[in-house]
């Protein structure tokens, strides 16, 4: 487990929920660029809530199998991390990586022991590895739908691969979570809203003390 602990507070869209976050103390925080989310920020309002971030915290843009043209728009606005969220291949990791110019983040679903063999191809293509549920069958999208997976699968990583943990973490069960997981961080969505793309502030701060807490 790093220390101190990297937490990462993920589908921030308003300015007031930035400022929440950073004052309690979050590491990075997560902008979602995608329209079926419900945390969903156009190309201009990212554009300023990167710019907020800059110099507080790091600032991590959350992409879905995206084009060139949306990577290069998005790499266009500053943001320190670009996080990968779809079903992008290790070649594809490596190829927006050298195109960006930004660190990348890719998160990779995890239900099945084949979903944790898989990781070792994406260690050296990407700066970061999340390691998130697998959402079910028909969901519409590929996170913050509030799913936690079985971490006892972990045991089969290899020890020496760091990686951040995400996919139903709450203020509730964070610490429990950092105990049997051991992660270098931890990123948390819906596990700190009041309903879907709505966060609250209370939640934020107690997810944030419980982790420290528990480091």
């Amino acid at each position: 487990m790093a220390d101190p602990l990297i937490i990462k507070i993920c589908g921030i869209k308003t300015f007031d929920m930035l400022d929440v976050a950073i004052a309690a103390g979050a590491d990075m925080i997560g902008f979602m660029h995608f329209a079926r989310s419900p945390r969903h920020v156009p190309i201009e309002l990212l554009g300023e809530l990167i710019s907020a971030a800059r110099g507080q915290v790091e600032s991590c843009v959350v992409l879905v199998n995206p084009d060139n043209s949306s990577v290069a728009e998005v790499a266009a606005l500053g943001p320190d991390w670009i996080q990968l969220h779809g079903p992008e291949t290790p070649h594809r990791v490596e190829a927006i990586r050298a195109e960006a110019g930004v660190e990348i983040m890719k998160a990779l679903p995890i239900g099945t022991a084949e979903d944790v063999a898989q990781v070792a191809g994406f260690v050296d293509v990407a700066d970061r590895i999340l390691l998130d549920a697998k959402p079910p069958k028909g969901a519409d999208r590929p996170g913050g739908l509030g799913e936690s997976f079985d971490w006892s699968l972990l045991k089969a990583l290899d020890p020496s691969v760091p990686f951040m943990l995400s996919g139903g973490l709450t203020p509730d069960n964070v610490a429990e979570a950092l105990r049997t997981v051991s992660p270098f961080g931890i990123d948390v969505s819906s596990g700190v809203e009041r309903a879907p793309g709505e966060k609250d502030k209370r939640l934020i701060e107690a997810f944030i003390r419980n982790a420290r807490a528990a480091v």
